[in-house]
């Protein structure tokens, strides 16, 4: 057994050192990028993690909101961090979206991250501000028919999955908007609680509460199932859009070149602490529904997104830059 498990040591000479490097981590405090405003989705997805992530790991995980450029600027600066797990990534789709939309980016879209975990998944949702008179999905749709552009939609970044959901609205019904872009959900849904614009179509986790207390009306979901934190909310399939589903999710990733074991680490750490009944239901009650899984799911989730996500923004001619 000893001369077994030297031979195989000598074939993979850096394997104990990999488990000897996860084993030691976190060393020091761990930073996750999120790239947008802070009070956000993702910004309270992160910040509960992180949170139990510091109990068990006995180290102090700190969230830092680096917004702008649509999520690049707090992508790039993880891009360049070093790759010992000790600095991620709060990303989703919108990682795939500005690897279609930018011309040019400050780091390489598909190969400057290494995939840890999908967190969650959750609908976007449509909500009005109740000033505007607008009390259902059909009325919203024939309002922004017979008056192009007279409905002001707040966007929680520009070309990011809300906007793309919403174009592949306007594409199949005709719809048309006011997009005014922010720079993340928290920005957006203040100014549509303010009256300042009457819409966002945003992550529903980041308005769950406004919605149960009445301060914004939704009109339906992406998905293609309904949200057990706010059941009564139709599907837009169900409002009179069939077939229409858009998902959306959340998730982490390390800078490329962080060694496997660190990312499996981290991968089994998150998932046991999204898994946890107290965690995933706190997650629940504000939208999220825990997905979890392994790096290869979230690569696979990567190239099938970009090819849908693709198509829509190519007809719609969105472009950064």
């Amino acid at each position: 057994m000893l001369l077994s498990a030297l031979a195989l040591a000598a074939l993979h000479p850096f394997t104990a050192a990999a488990a000897d490097e996860a084993a030691g981590f976190p060393s020091k405090p761990v930073h996750i990028v999120v790239p947008v405003a802070a009070g956000g989705s993702a910004d309270k997805l992160t910040r509960l993690i992180a949170e139990r992530l510091t109990e068990r790991w006995g180290q102090n995980v700190v969230v830092e909101n680096v917004a702008g450029a649509s999520g690049t600027i707090g992508a790039a600066r993880v891009a360049k961090a070093t790759a010992d797990g000790h600095t991620l990534l709060q990303q989703g789709e919108g990682l795939t979206l500005n690897a279609i939309l930018f011309e040019r980016l400050p780091y390489d879209g598909q190969k400057a991250f290494t995939p840890v975990i999908k967190a969650v998944v959750n609908p976007q949702i449509l909500v009005v501000n109740p000033k505007t008179g607008i009390n259902d999905f059909r009325g919203y749709l024939a309002r922004a028919k017979a008056q192009p552009q007279s409905i002001s939609l707040g966007l929680p970044g520009n070309g990011g999955i809300a906007h793309v959901a919403h174009e592949m609205i306007a594409q199949d019904t005709g719809a048309q908007v006011n997009y005014i872009p922010y720079s993340g959900g928290g920005p957006a849904t203040l100014d549509v609680l303010a009256g300042h614009v009457d819409a966002t179509l945003i992550t529903l986790a980041a308005v769950t509460d406004h919605v149960r207390a009445g301060k914004l009306r939704a009109l339906a979901v992406t998905t293609g199932y309904r949200s057990s934190a706010l059941p009564d909310v139709p599907t837009m399939a169900e409002a009179g859009l069939p077939g229409f589903a858009v998902e959306s999710w959340q998730g982490y990733f390390a800078p490329a070149g962080t060694p496997a074991a660190v990312v499996a680490k981290i991968n089994r750490d998150i998932q046991a602490v999204i898994s946890a009944p107290e965690t995933q239901a706190k997650l629940e009650d504000m939208g999220f529904k825990v997905a979890g899984g392994t790096p290869s799911d979230m690569v696979r989730t990567l190239s099938a997104e970009r090819l849908r996500y693709a198509k829509t923004i190519q007809t719609a001619g969105i472009t950064l830059r």
